[in-house]
């Protein structure tokens, strides 16, 4: 079973002066709106509901922390990004909750950037990136919604954004990834779980030969 899937809701931060003081380790997720950054969170838990999956995107405004394991290590769903509709006053507080979030907060270990494999690199996209490479933490990017590309397309689209990641953030890694299929859960988790220091693979004493029941 994955560490992952022992993730639970911790607490939402609508102001930088709450965040937990608990949390040792923390790796967030970040995205644009409607890029599956949500469902990328459920999946990875196992979850179907831990983090809310909003009809309407751009509608959450705040952090939300979820606690893995006894809550030393936490994952955080910072708010979506990018949505044309959304006031410019929620367009302004998700600035000034996610820049000082990913450039100041001392227990980051690291920023998952959903992108959708459809459409990477957005401009806002980018303005993320500049706000996060200067910190010199990692960065790993999932391209979301691969089921939708065929194999020629999944395989030209990885390419191109691990050699634009190469100039644009030198420590990072991209993978493909589907909610759907289940597509890249693995590989994911072991990139997360390597961030927070936590082990995947539990130690199991190995069976003495020559015994049987009976």
């Amino acid at each position: 079973m994955s560490f992952l899937r022992q993730t639970s809701f911790l607490t939402t931060v609508a102001d930088l002066r709450q965040l937990p003081a608990d949390c040792d380790r923390e790796v967030a997720f970040a995205g644009r709106s409607n890029a599956g950054k949500s469902s990328a969170i459920n999946t990875l838990v196992g979850h179907t509901r831990l983090a809310f999956v909003s009809k309407t995107p751009g509608r959450t405004q705040h952090l939300n922390f979820f606690a893995v394991g006894d809550g030393r290590c936490c994952l955080v769903d910072l708010p979506g990004y990018g949505y044309a509709k959304a006031p410019e006053v929620v367009r302004n507080t998700f600035a000034a909750l996610i820049g000082p979030y990913l450039q100041r907060r001392r227990q980051l270990a690291g920023l998952i950037l959903i992108m959708d494999s459809r459409h990477p690199l957005t401009p806002l996209d980018r303005q993320l990136l500049d706000w996060f490479s200067p910190t010199g933490r990692p960065l790993h990017v999932l391209l979301s919604k691969a089921d939708k590309l065929t194999r020629q397309a999944q395989a030209k689209t990885l390419r191109e954004v691990r050699a634009a990641l190469a100039d644009l953030s030198p420590e990072s890694s991209v993978q493909l990834f589907s909610s759907l299929k289940k597509t890249g859960v693995e590989a994911a988790s072991e990139v997360i779980g390597r961030w927070l220091g936590v082990a995947e693979v539990e130690k199991r004493e190995p069976p003495v030969k020559g015994m049987t029941g009976g």
